[in-house]
């Protein structure tokens, strides 16, 4: 792979793990500040906007060490393996919490009089968790090409020391 790609991409995620820090210590506070009415809805819905953001850096963290394997030559190994998992753990939990909004807005919808939200913004918001946990999926279905690619790679190694020991 190309180097300057690699560090291009690498900036890049340290550009956003970085403000993805502004956000939860920044704007997660004033978020709370400003819903910090009565009841546990408020303090719920911004405890995942906080875990929607450590989901988002699971998977920052997650691609920089996978470049790094990359940058090495390495990753086509089992090493890579650990990092893919996170991603996908990180992107599938982040599809339940999108989801988990959803179900707020609904229960607000039903308990709060007023300012009622769209039933056609929590179906776009369903959506969204959908398309998230598919997401989650492609990246399963990569996995299962790093593991055959994996065993290729070790295969076709074996075979060549093997052809080494012929010859």
């Amino acid at each position: 792979m190309n180097p300057l790609g690699v560090r291009a991409l690498q900036t890049v995620i340290w550009i956003a793990l970085a403000g993805s820090l502004v956000v939860q210590v920044v704007l997660v506070i004033l978020l709370a500040h400003d819903l910090g009415g009565p009841g546990a809805v408020p303090h719920l819905a911004v405890g995942i906007v906080f875990l929607g953001v450590v989901c988002l850096q699971v998977v920052g963290v997650s691609i920089l060490r996978l470049l790094t394997l990359v940058r090495h030559g390495q990753v086509f190994s089992a090493r890579a393996f650990g990092f893919v998992d996170a991603i996908i753990g990180a992107v599938a939990a982040g599809a339940v919490l999108v989801a988990a909004l959803a179900g707020i807005a609904v229960y607000l919808n039903r308990t709060q009089p007023g300012d009622a939200l769209a039933p056609g913004a929590v179906a776009l918001v369903c959506g969204a968790a959908l398309v998230t946990a598919g997401v989650a999926l492609v990246i399963y279905v990569q996995r299962q090409l790093l593991v055959q690619a994996t065993s290729t790679d070790a295969r076709a190694a074996r075979l060549q020391a093997e052809l080494d020991g012929v010859i």
